[in-house]
């Protein structure tokens, strides 16, 4: 009788074993998506007192969905980027700074002494990531929310979440659905991260001959890696946004503006920017992420190797740094 029993533990082990490893092998394939919004709506114009202030916010969302377009792992950040200016329209703002994101930030975003929980926007943001998983992305978006002011018009209204997020969700479920429809398959999934290399050097003073503009770029990129670590899957775009200043100071484009990223506006960027990237991204699949952060570049941070020089030869310096960022965050 033993025995019996003994045999029959040891099937049923073989079969959860067999079970499980299916499962792994189900999961083998799975989609990434990366996916975002962006916004200049808390730009201010100058006043006679104060100077006038530039911000764009960039909500990024990159996703696994598994085979049934249900939710495997999502990250979700913000970079939030302010160019200032003093009264005769110059930039007061270090160009050369790093710009950190929310999630970067931590505590010294400053939310939790507004919050009525008391949780920082990085302690929030990864329980409404947890809450998304296993769920598919339609679920997510007919998430029952509330607005509790004119600052946060979709603040989650649901047991689960109401005491863990207090903070607005509608544009990160806009950069979900945005993720979800711009997908590519990746085969060896063990995880991914996203990159988000900002930066404000292509920002300007007034000068005698023109007004000032500012502008934020964002590098960004989502990439999945197997379990050794090598890249299975990559998904590079930047957001660029731009406001310019008449001669008074006031922002001259539409402050509640859709702004498109680079892959977004394909042609109508001025060049065939999306097709490059493409090309950059199929190279470093496949690839550890060494061979990426060592890729050698000309002076213009273009490729300098036989198999990109003809299809790469924009500058990927960012975009590197937004991958390696994204290996670190894994």
């Amino acid at each position: 009788m033993k025995k019996t029993i003994s045999i029959v533990v040891a099937f049923s082990l073989l079969f959860a074993i067999l079970a499980v490893a299916g499962c792994n092998s189900a999961q083998s394939t799975v989609k990434l998506g990366l996916g975002s919004v962006t916004s200049i709506a808390k730009s201010k114009d100058a006043t006679a007192e104060v100077p006038a202030s530039a911000q764009v916010d960039t909500t990024v969302v990159a996703v696994i969905l598994d085979s049934k377009d249900k939710i495997v792992d999502v990250y979700i950040d913000t970079a939030q980027t302010t160019v200032k200016y003093d009264l005769d329209m110059q930039v007061t703002s270090d160009k050369s700074a790093p710009i950190k994101s929310k999630k970067e930030l931590g505590f010294d975003y400053g939310l939790s002494k507004r919050s009525e929980i008391g949780k920082e926007w990085h302690e929030q943001i990864p329980a409404f990531e947890d809450w998304m998983i296993g769920k598919t992305v339609d679920e997510v978006k007919n998430l029952k929310v509330k607005e509790v002011d004119a600052s946060h018009p979709s603040v989650p209204d649901i047991p689960e979440l109401t005491s863990s997020v207090t903070i607005t969700v509608n544009d990160y479920i806009a950069a979900l659905v945005k993720a979800a429809a711009n997908t590519v398959e990746v085969k060896s999934y063990d995880s991914m991260g996203l990159g988000i290399i900002g930066s404000i050097a292509s920002s300007g003073d007034a000068t005698e001959t023109a007004p000032a503009k500012a502008q934020v770029d964002s590098a960004i990129a989502a990439t999945a890696f197997d379990k050794k670590g090598n890249i299975v899957g990559a998904i590079l775009d930047t957001a660029q946004a731009s406001i310019p200043y008449d001669a008074d100071g006031k922002v001259t484009v539409g402050k509640n503006a859709a702004i498109k990223t680079k892959k977004e506006l394909k042609e109508d960027y001025g060049m065939n920017w999306y097709e490059q990237v493409d090309a950059f991204e199929e190279w470093m699949t496949g690839k550890p992420i060494d061979d990426v952060v060592n890729l050698k570049l000309a002076d213009r941070g273009n490729p300098d190797i036989p198999e990109l020089t003809s299809s790469v030869t924009i500058s990927v310096t960012e975009l590197i740094a937004a991958v390696q960022e994204a290996y670190d965050k894994r």
